[in-house]
Formats: C-alpha cells, structure tokens, sequence
C-alpha cells in the first residue's frame, strides 16, 4: 500500500526551534558538573546529535534503547530495556531525550528506571509532545513541538524503520486513509 506524505514541520523550523530549546536547557541548569544526556534510540537519534550541540555546558552522553513485549504492548510491565546506561548517573543532572512522547507509558518506565539510580535532577526534553494522549503523569520539561494528532514520521521517527533520514517531519497517509 502506497504512503502519502505531507510536509508538516520543515527543516528550517525544526533547526529554529532546536537553537531555542538549547538556550531554554543551558539556562535551567546551573554550571556545577556535567549534564548526563540520555539519547532514547532508535527515534531520538537525529534529534538528539542537532540538540546536545546547541547546549552550552559540558555534557556527557549515553544512550537507552527500550523494547515492548507482549500482547498489551502499552503497558509499563511489558517494557524492559534493550540496551541500559553505561554511565553513573548518581548524584547528576539527567536530561533524557526523546523524539515523542505521546501515552508516556515508555517514559514512565524509564523516569521510574532512571529515579532509583539516584539523579540529582531528571528532566525530559522531547521533539514531539502529543500530550492530548497522555496515559501516565509524565510531563515534558523541553518540548520542541505540541501536537494533537496524526501520524508523523521523519527527523528520526519512523513508520516500519522507513523515513527516519528525512530532515523535515511530515504526515504520512496511507492511501486507504485518503
């Protein structure tokens, strides 16, 4: 079945809004140690290398990989993770980045995951905050965009690991949809 895509956030806005938030994240924190930013792959890859240059404070870096299993895929007890930390985070400020979050079932589980290990502080960023589906008291420290609805891909998200490369974000139809 053929995909239907339909320019929605394009580039230029996207890097206009990157710089902005990279200001927002420096000015929240103070300067006393290095800023642990946790890249959440596959989806928030792109995003993720554009938003750590644009924060000016030593970072460190390190990246999560969650996976869902079972039938009830949503559902927190059924996500476990498929690549962990490498680094302390204990006694850090944390900044996990995402590409969405929409249910926040994953990021739930991973803030929970992430609190035990004792942070100083945990904040989210993410390029996408679909709040209106939001499931689970999570909240979006840093978002880069608020949307309702659709199905969006590119700038990292994908649809069956395709439109990943794209450097805009647009909405992808199926031509059933039309």
């Amino acid at each position: 079945m053929p995909h239907k895509l339909t320019p929605f956030i394009p580039a230029e806005k996207i890097a206009d809004r990157v710089k902005v938030m990279g200001r927002e994240i420096t000015d929240s924190y103070e300067s006393d140690g290095p800023l642990v930013c946790i890249c959440v792959l596959k989806g928030a890859f792109l995003f993720f290398a554009d938003i750590i240059r644009k924060i000016d404070r030593e970072i460190e870096v390190d990246f999560v990989r969650l996976a869902s299993y079972g039938t009830a895929t949503s559902r927190s007890e059924d996500i476990v993770f498929s690549k962990d930390l490498e680094v302390s985070i204990e006694g850090k400020d944390v900044l996990v980045i995402e590409d969405i979050v929409d249910t926040g079932h994953s990021m739930d589980f991973l803030l929970h995951v992430l609190r035990r290990r004792n942070p100083k502080s945990l904040k989210i960023c993410a390029l996408i905050d679909k709040h209106e589906r939001r499931e689970m008291d999570v909240s979006v420290d840093f978002p880069g965009f608020k949307l309702s609805d659709g199905f969006i891909v590119g700038y990292g998200l994908d649809y069956a690991e395709r439109y990943r490369e794209l450097d805009g974000i647009y909405e992808l139809s199926t031509a059933s949809d039309s």
